[in-house]
């Protein structure tokens, strides 16, 4: 395999583990970030995360309140330098969160980081959709 290949499997993992997130699952997610202060996100749901406990903190309030969830990436791009690889496109999402239905199209970039156990992310940006922040923060205040 080339190391496209292995990204394009680490990406594979991360929209894996997102959709067990979106039906309640946020421990799906623990295997594939890097868990380092300098793992950064800034989700459709708004506001930047810095730090793994941040981040995973992040998912697990949308996890508390998201069911039905579906997310996938398409017009996906990848590319690879040296133990860096980032990959665009455009992510769509339909899921509940406290009542409210939600469909998100969303311009993301995710960023790879090659540990000693395989490629993780260490960066995942989605454009921000205050449909999302809003019903959340209804659901369960931040």
């Amino acid at each position: 395999m080339t190391a496209e290949d292995d990204v394009r499997a680490a990406s594979t993992a991360f929209y894996a583990a997102l959709n067990r997130m979106l039906s309640g699952d946020a421990d799906s997610l623990t295997d594939i970030w890097v868990h380092s202060p300098e793992a950064t996100t800034m989700h459709p749901i708004g506001d930047r995360q810095v730090g793994w406990d941040q981040i995973r903190a992040s998912f697990e309030r949308v996890a508390r309140s998201s069911t039905g969830g579906h997310v996938e990436i398409t017009d996906q791009l990848f590319r690879v330098h040296g133990d860096t690889a980032y990959e665009v496109g455009v992510e769509h999402a339909a899921f509940g969160v406290g009542g409210t239905q939600l469909t998100v199209n969303s311009r993301v970039t995710n960023i790879y980081y090659r540990a000693g156990d395989g490629w993780k992310v260490i960066h995942h940006h989605g454009d921000k959709s205050p449909g999302i922040s809003e019903a959340l923060d209804t659901a369960e205040p931040a």
